[in-house]
């Protein structure tokens, strides 16, 4: 599937790049089902990801975590049957990974709608992205900074609300460390 989302990024890739994914490969259906997830997925890419891309590089982003289908959300929330440990996470009633699609009582996982991804930019430190990002005025939903060399997230939706989250150590969102960003 070759399928183009934007000027760079394939549908194959936006689906494919997760550790997870990776791991059960054969065991996870990583597409969307909904013709609305594939739209949404490529208002981010257009409004997003492609200004980003243009601007650093497309052989410094790395996408780390691009769409969650429901086969993968499965597989995230399990736990690796050799180590014990989570496959990863996802808050799919606030995660936009999961786009628009529809679960088994036919309503969308995540109200919030629009579509989500995590990326880097190799060699360059993410407040600086995060700078170049709010200097632009991408119209984004929602931007996650994790730290220094950790990926960012950063979502496109219907409520462009520019609300930036940091983390505590053991993970609950915080403003704490984010101020002289909401005043960009």
């Amino acid at each position: 599937m070759t399928k183009n989302l934007g000027k760079y990024l394939t549908l194959e890739e936006f689906c494919t790049c997760t550790n997870t994914y990776k791991k059960y490969a054969k065991e996870i259906d990583p597409y969307p089902k909904n013709p609305e997830s594939i739209a949404a997925i490529k208002a981010l890419n257009q409004f997003i990801l492609d200004p980003i891309i243009d601007n650093f590089g497309r052989d410094k982003f790395q996408l780390t975590y691009g769409f969650c289908s429901p086969d993968l959300r499965k597989y995230l929330n399990r736990k690796d049957p050799i180590t014990g440990i989570k496959n990863g996470r996802i808050e799919t009633r606030i995660d936009q990974h999961i786009a628009h699609e529809i679960n088994q009582k036919n309503q969308y996982y995540c109200q919030r709608l629009g579509a989500a991804c995590d990326f880097l930019i190799i060699n360059q430190e993410t407040e600086q992205v995060v700078d170049w990002i709010l200097a632009q005025k991408l119209p984004f939903d929602s931007l996650y900074f994790y730290g220094k060399e950790r990926p960012i997230h950063i979502s496109y939706g219907p409520q462009h609300k520019r609300d930036i989250w940091t983390f505590t150590p053991t993970g609950m969102p915080t403003k704490k460390g984010v101020y002289n960003w909401l005043q960009t």
